[in-house]
């Protein structure tokens, strides 16, 4: 029998995206997800009618541990990306929050851990693990927020900046990435972290508390407000998910030399963008200016948080390809599809997020 990829909430964007890389290439994957969260059916419809029985379907719970265990059967690698990805959800429950995140990544682990050969495993954790970086001084420049510090300037937030665990969301991903590294020096097993950034690109259901880009460039093309938590002068470097599923692959290939390691991923500082540059760019796609509204900033948001992605690089030889101009010009077509509204002609410029 070919060997099966275990991909929890791989009925969601990154993981969809992941999967359909696998099935492209001839691979058997099996899909755990409780497809909670909007949109992910149409994702799920997508792979079935495009891979047919090469993919497998398990919808379950991450928090039932019997169901995780019958999914680990058979496995050969897992990229673990079930979770509940919102701060602003764990303020309100953070029970639900720890449960899932944390409860729920344990249960992995210790799915992955009763087999005969333990599969490697990759998780998905976050760049809220380092907290709001209140410590680091900052500039506004050219309407947006600049380290002082010339190398955090030049390459961002290394894997070197102490954790500070911030809101049960930063919480409850901290204690699973914490776990993912030490199941590496405790039991052996191969376990890789990503702590990302903000990543992009088709399959996104953007939400107001998650995935930024899709949200506002969907609320555009609905010619609907988009409301700005802070000044608009924050910013993140974004990553294009064609990028991360390639990274996916060389953390797969290299599991091994990479095991106990969390690494800092996203788009580097190259594609480093503010939220007020991502409202010019969707202006000169959509032909007009979205309306904005600001409100108070919340909790656990930094103003400024780019990823020092070199560590990774260094290595598996790894480097994102697709630019932020020409990313979110891919995601606006792809959405403006969706939406039955004819995409704009893409006017050629500078990329609004370069440093």
């Amino acid at each position: 029998m070919s060997p099966v990829t275990l991909i929890t909430g791989g009925a969601g964007f990154v993981g969809s995206n992941l999967a359909h890389r696998l099935l492209g290439m001839g691979q058997r994957v099996r899909v755990l997800d409780n497809l909670s969260r909007p949109g992910v059916e149409q994702n799920l419809q997508w792979l079935r009618e495009t891979h047919g029985e090469r993919l497998e379907m398990i919808v379950a719970d991450v928090r039932d541990g019997a169901k995780v265990r019958q999914a680990m059967a058979g496995i050969t690698q897992v990229f673990h990306f079930a979770a509940q990805v919102a701060v602003t959800t764990s303020l309100v429950d953070p029970q639900d929050d720890f449960s899932v995140n944390a409860q729920g990544t344990l249960n992995v682990l210790e799915a992955v851990r009763a087999q005969r050969t333990p599969p490697p495993l990759v998780l998905t954790s976050t760049n809220k693990v380092y907290g709001g970086l209140e410590d680091v001084g900052l500039e506004v420049r050219d309407g947006r927020y600049v380290p002082l510090d010339a190398a955090l300037q030049a390459n961002g937030v290394s894997e070197a900046r102490p954790l500070d665990f911030h809101s049960p969301y930063g919480c409850s991903k901290g204690t699973a990435d914490q776990y993912v590294v030490d199941y590496a020096r405790s039991y052996g097993l191969v376990t890789t972290v990503f702590r990302m950034s903000c990543i992009y690109g088709p399959r996104q259901f953007g939400t107001e508390d998650q995935g930024w880009v899709a949200h506002f460039i969907l609320r555009a093309l609905r010619g609907e407000p988009i409301t700005l938590y802070g000044d608009g002068r924050q910013v993140r470097d974004v990553l294009f998910v064609d990028d991360l599923v390639d990274a996916f692959l060389l953390a797969r290939e290299h599991g091994p030399k990479l095991a106990g390691r969390a690494f800092n991923m996203g788009g580097g500082a190259a594609n480093a963008i503010s939220l007020l540059d991502l409202l010019d760019r969707i202006e000169d796609l959509d032909g007009r200016r979205p309306e904005v509204d600001f409100d108070q900033w919340r909790t656990g948001d930094q103003r400024y948080y780019v990823s020092d992605t070199r560590a990774f690089q260094q290595a598996t030889g790894w480097q994102p390809k697709v630019g932020a101009e020409e990313g979110i010009a891919r995601l606006y077509r792809w959405l403006a599809a969706r939406q039955s509204k004819p995409a704009q002609a893409v006017r050629s410029r500078q990329p609004a997020g370069a440093l």
